[in-house]
């Protein structure tokens, strides 16, 4: 949840539109857009953020070797690591999952 918000937050003090934000947010973290426009809504508020992150846990899965030159790929070109991009695309999946029933 403190990762959304300062997502959130960053999005806000861009100047952008919430229409705009909340797109870019749901994009960025796997949200619905509904889910999105709350954040927005609490980061506009301003409320500390009190949540302490998560600790990691390594996972090895296994891939076809184009998929993961892809994946490296897409990380390079977003400035983002393969971790950072497989976290989004699996909450992505996810929320997708919880919302379709």
């Amino acid at each position: 949840k403190a990762e959304r918000l300062r997502a959130a937050r960053r999005l806000l003090a861009k100047k952008i539109g919430m229409a705009e934000a909340a797109l870019a947010l749901s994009r960025e973290s796997g949200l619905s857009l509904r889910q999105a426009y709350r954040y927005l809504e609490v980061a506009k508020r301003k409320e500390p953020l009190l949540s302490a992150p998560q600790p990691s846990v390594t996972l090895s899965l296994k891939m076809p070797a184009d998929l993961a030159q892809k994946l490296q790929a897409h990380a390079a070109a977003s400035r983002l690591s393969a971790s950072e991009v497989m976290r989004r695309a699996v909450a992505a999946y996810l929320a997708s999952v919880r919302e379709d029933g």
